[in-house]
């Protein structure tokens, strides 16, 4: 057992995004491997999605005594975030750390992509991470700051050969989180991005199962394997916690190698 001091979220609100899939012994997304370090590390934690049902089986971890709650949120609708941050602040007083971590993806050519389907990406993932970090920084400053982690990509950095839209939404995550952070840094609000690469989630199972696709992506990561969501997980937990204190504005590149190339 570790010595309390050690514990690096001790009383630290948290409300994370896309972060139903968090249910032990199933496949996790990103968010949901962090609800489960983020509560190992003695944070409440306020999960948030558009899947009720997943999100309520995932807050039951707090049968085993963990601080936990679900609430339903479109990253997309400004009103929709104004009650989930007045719930936070309604019921602890205080936002430390926002998780922007929603996300969904329609690979396809330019020549097929639909301007519905543009919307959509552009929609969820810029869109959602500005109203989320618009909201936060209120909620933060009056704690004395906060972090706030956006989930962009590999793809944010690098061109995607197979999916436009959402490289282009995730290129706009990236170059709006060191705006944000610049603006905020003299606030105590920290803004950062990360940046995974090829991993297996519930997100990318379908694509990333089959045979071929896999290889391709394999050959391409210079460590040989996919990442998974606690890979990912660990680098949003170090941005979360005091440890990154003087981390602002900066891309956390979690690749196995593949943006290095």
């Amino acid at each position: 057992m570790r010595w309390e001091e050690e514990i690096r979220l001790k009383g630290k609100v948290a409300l994370l995004t896309g972060a139903a899939a968090a249910i032990k012994g199933e496949m996790m997304g990103f968010g949901g491997a962090a609800v489960h370090l983020f509560v190992r590390e003695g944070a409440k934690v306020v999960l948030t999605d558009i899947r009720d049902d997943l999100g309520e089986r995932a807050a039951a971890l707090r049968a085993d005594g963990h601080d936990a709650r679900y609430l339903h949120l479109d990253v997309t609708s400004e009103q929709n975030w104004a009650q989930v941050v007045d719930a936070v602040m309604a019921e602890h007083g205080r936002l430390d750390v926002l998780f922007n971590n929603a996300g969904v993806s329609f690979p396809g050519r330019v020549e097929d992509i639909t301007v519905e389907i543009w919307d959509r990406e552009l929609g969820v993932h810029a869109r959602g991470v500005f109203l989320g970090t618009r909201k936060a920084i209120p909620a933060m400053r009056k704690g004395g700051g906060g972090s706030i982690i956006n989930t962009s990509l590999e793809m944010g950095i690098v061109g995607s050969p197979t999916s436009p839209a959402y490289s282009a939404a995730k290129g706009v995550i990236t170059t709006f989180t060191k705006s944000a952070a610049l603006q905020y840094a003299k606030e105590n609000i920290r803004i950062n991005s990360v940046h995974p690469g090829y991993a297996d989630t519930p997100l990318t199972a379908r694509r990333f199962n089959d045979p071929g696709v896999r290889q391709q992506l394999l050959d391409r990561t210079p460590m040989g394997r996919l990442g998974t969501a606690e890979d990912i997980a660990n680098g949003v937990l170090f941005l979360a916690s005091d440890e990154s204190s003087w981390v602002t504005g900066s891309e956390l590149v979690i690749d196995g190698g593949m943006t290095a190339q």
